[in-house]
Formats: structure tokens, sequence, C-alpha cells
């Protein structure tokens, strides 16, 4: 099986980092259209608030501007907090999107983690898985119907979207209880991590309820590759950049979570050990992808994590493009 290319971005601009947040957002962009034009499967972008670097808090505005400068590839929000917004809002973003772009949207519902997130939306961080079960039920039935009843209120989302019956949307979590949850919704699953109990869960919960359409997407893959001629000089170069990308990531995980692109690391040499980052030459790539096989599903792309200077990230993304793919495609 050839692995499915995905480039994500967060746009995150530590103030000690080289490159401006107006720098990386324009370099982000540019970084997407480049993956439409190579054929990568999917662009990627998620959601959190109030982060010192600026993590982007607004997802659905990023693709919708995203999908208007690419011509064919899908927008993937992973994930969308449902909990912190009105259900309603969120269903007329993507119909929206929707309208403009048919089919090109989708997007996971999150329960969300971060109390300080919580603490600023006047959400009980407490309620949240119970919120999201209320709120993605709320989105899936506003997008499918001509009216839905939300909090004793008749709603009404308009336009009505061109995808039928709705757009795609997927339930996030890394739980058997959020397992679950989504057969329960008749949504399929994109875990945030590979243990086997979820799909588990997921079929038996569907087999309760006599639910048979649903499935459980298990993320696979590096979740970081940087391509380089020499990469010695590649972490040297890039090293201090991912360690901050992957321990503020690993600060905001909350106890027993686990999430696949989860790195705990004390310095950069430990980085370096990371089964799920791949910092290697075009060869080496090309090797641990024909090694892998079919555990890798796909080679996840984040060029700019933690601020990283946008000319090395343009610099493994077109050797990638020049000496990788022409290889494993």
């Amino acid at each position: 099986m050839t692995p499915v290319c995905t480039l994500r971005q967060d746009f995150r601009a530590p103030a000690w980092g080289p490159a401006s947040a107006s720098e990386i957002y324009s370099e982000a962009f540019a970084m997407w259209e480049w993956a439409d034009a190579q054929g990568f499967a999917m662009n990627v972008v998620s959601e959190h608030h109030g982060v010192d670097d600026g993590w982007i808090p607004s997802p659905f505005t990023v693709a919708a501007i995203g999908l208007a400068r690419t011509k064919r590839i899908p927008w993937f929000v992973s994930a969308a907090l449902a909990p912190l917004h009105d259900p309603i809002r969120l269903a007329e973003q993507i119909a929206v999107i929707d309208n403009a772009f048919p089919g090109r949207l989708m997007t996971v519902l999150g329960a969300g983690y971060r109390v300080e997130e919580f603490e600023m939306a006047g959400v009980d961080h407490a309620r949240r898985g119970p919120l999201l079960e209320e709120h993605a039920r709320a989105i899936r039935d506003a997008l499918a119907n001509e009216t839905v009843e939300w909090q004793g209120r008749t709603m009404r989302v308009t336009p009505r979207p061109i995808t039928q019956p709705h757009p795609v949307l997927l339930m996030g979590g890394g739980v058997p209880a959020a397992a679950r949850r989504a057969a329960r919704l008749h949504l399929p699953m994109m875990p945030m991590n590979s243990d086997p109990e979820l799909p588990e869960a997921y079929q038996a919960e569907a087999a309760r309820i006599g639910f048979d359409g649903g499935y459980v997407m298990h993320p696979s893959g590096p979740t970081f590759v940087h391509v380089a001629d020499d990469p010695d000089r590649a972490w040297n170069d890039i090293g201090q950049f991912l360690f901050y990308e992957t321990s503020t990531y690993a600060s905001f995980q909350t106890p027993g979570q686990h999430s696949m692109p989860v790195v705990h690391a004390t310095d950069v040499e430990d980085l370096k050990a990371a089964p799920n980052l791949w910092v290697d030459t075009p060869d080496g790539i090309v090797e641990r992808v024909r090694e892998g096989g079919d555990r890798i599903g796909a080679l996840n792309f984040h060029p700019l994590a933690g601020g990283l200077p946008p000319r090395l990230a343009w610099e493994s993304l077109e050797l990638f493009a020049a000496k990788v793919l022409p290889q494993i495609r």
C-alpha cells in the first residue's frame, strides 16, 4: 500500500522564533497550495485557544481560506472542539463551506481537554463528554434535516449543505467511552491513538444498537517528516523548534490521556529516538516507508511545527517532492 500524504498547519509563532505570525500564515497557505499541486491527500488544521504562540483558534475560517486557494485537495478539521461552541453556529459554518466547496470539508468533533479553554468559554470542563454528544447530535441533525430541536427551540440551518445526508463528520477521542459515543451517534470515529480497544468498543456498541454503517479510522505513520541530505545538520537546525512543539503539546495532555502525536522528551536527543518523528535522507525515508509496509498508512507533514523557519521547511518539502515522491508512488 502506498501511504497517503497529509500536511498539517497550526500557525504557531513563538515570540522567540525567527518568523513572525504574518510570515507563518503566508508560508503555511503557500505550502498548502504546494501540497495540492503535489497530489497530497489532505490538508489538516486543528483548534486550540489562548495559547501564547497563537495556535489557530478558528479552524473553519482557515479551512475556508485554504479551500479558496486550492483546486482539489480536501480539508480536515481535526478536531473542532464542539463543547466550546454553539452547535448550530458550527453547523452553519460547515454548511456554508460545503456550498462553496462541495464535499471538500471533513470535520472531526472532539471534546477538548485543556481546562483553560473551558474556562475561557464559560463551559464546565467536567461535562465535556456529555456536551460533546449533545452538540455532535445537534450538528449532525441540523445538517441532515430541514429543522432541528435544540434546547427547546426549533432551529434551521441555511443554506442547506450540498453533500447529503450531511458533510463528513467523524467523532474524536481516545478512550472506549468515546468510541461507544461515536457508535451511538451513527458517526465514524477518528481516534487520537491506535489503541485496539477503541474499534472493539465501537463495534460492540454498534452491534448492541443495531448500527452497521460505521468505521474507525486508525491513525498510522509518522506525525512529523523532515527530509534532508544531512540529517545531523537538520537536527541542529530544527531541533529547538521540534522540542518546543512536542514539549508544549505534551504539557497540554491530561492524566491518563494518550495521543499519537505526543512525545515525552527531556531534550533534542530524546526526540531523535521517537518513532513518530522522521528526520532522514530521501533514501532513508523511502526505506522506512518500504519497511513499514501496510503499517504506514500516511506520511503526516507538519513543516512549520513550533515556528520552524519557513526556509528550512521549504527545503524539506522540495527535497521530498524531488527525491522521495517518485519512489513511493
